[in-house]
């Protein structure tokens, strides 16, 4: 069985920085780069940015809505680009966004399994089903080494809608990163009392060998902090830097300088393509910004 996530994570954050870079080839990127939109096209852009920054980032992070819509071919092409990204050392985030109960969750689950054609080292999912909907992922993850990341507190224009809504005393955003917290708690199951933050206060706060293997997703452009992350446990990504107005300034006002940040950058840095060096140069960038 391979190291844990979490452990994984640090490794790769402590090498690396901890900046993640997302793949989203949607239709005006591609034209941008002069590439048509076809999978052709998709292959061309793809392999340019895993040939550039799968051998100097932490994390890559493609958007699997953008190969599923070019059918088989597309999947091939995120196939291939997820193994030469993996073993050029960069940890692969799929971005499936998927949530649903039973057989169908497990077969979800089943891109962390190490001889799923298109394995991958964590993706991530919805809990709109409820907790024990994403149970068979999380077995999976367990099992064979990989991680989740759970949307929890997105900064989307109308997130609140559904996110700020309560159940009992907790918001919805709130109830899932409770959850998170206690699948990063040894002997926690779901149904079982939430466990206190002060139990796993040691597995929070910064990377380190001890980090979960579960996260969630929070957006960087929040304007004020709603939910409670305290003894979360796992990584916390998030998505916004860039084109979408959050910068490293807001990261530091969200969530401190002591917890285990993800911070995702997508179109800042494959504007500068397709030039490699160009693309490496922007990415270092970023990188350089969060370490400072």
């Amino acid at each position: 069985m391979t190291a844990p996530f979490g452990e994984r994570l640090a490794d790769a954050v402590a090498a690396r920085g901890p900046l993640c870079v997302g793949i989203d080839p949607h239709v005006a990127l591609l034209e941008a780069w002069g590439l048509s939109d076809d999978p052709d096209g998709l292959a061309r852009f793809t392999d340019a940015v895993v040939d550039a920054l799968a051998g100097s980032v932490a994390v890559l992070k493609p958007q699997l809505a953008f190969y599923e819509r070019h059918g088989s071919r597309g999947l091939a092409v995120l196939e291939d680009a997820v193994a030469r990204a993996r073993a050029a050392g960069a940890l692969v985030l799929l971005d499936a966004k998927r949530g649903d109960i039973g057989s169908t969750m497990d077969a979800y689950g089943d891109y962390l399994r190490p001889e799923h054609p298109l394995a991958v080292d964590a993706m991530t999912v919805s809990p709109y089903l409820g907790p024990r909907s994403l149970q068979p992922a999380v077995d999976t993850a367990r099992q064979c080494g990989g991680g989740l990341f759970v949307l929890a507190r997105t900064s989307n224009p109308d997130a609140g809608t559904f996110q700020h809504a309560t159940t009992g005393e907790r918001s919805v955003a709130q109830v899932v990163v409770d959850t998170v917290r206690g699948w990063n708690t040894p002997g926690w199951v779901v149904g079982d009392p939430l466990p206190d933050i002060g139990a796993v206060r040691d597995l929070a706060s910064r990377f380190g060998p001890t980090t979960g293997s579960f996260g969630v997703v929070v957006g960087a452009t929040l304007s004020e902090m709603d939910v409670e992350l305290d003894g979360l446990g796992g990584p916390i990504l998030a998505p916004g830097l860039g084109a979408q107005g959050g910068s490293v300034a807001d990261l530091r006002r969200l969530f401190g300088t002591d917890r285990a940040v993800v911070p995702t950058v997508s179109r800042h840095v494959l504007a500068a393509g397709p030039d490699p060096a160009a693309l490496r140069a922007a990415a270092e960038r970023w990188t350089r910004e969060l370490a400072a």
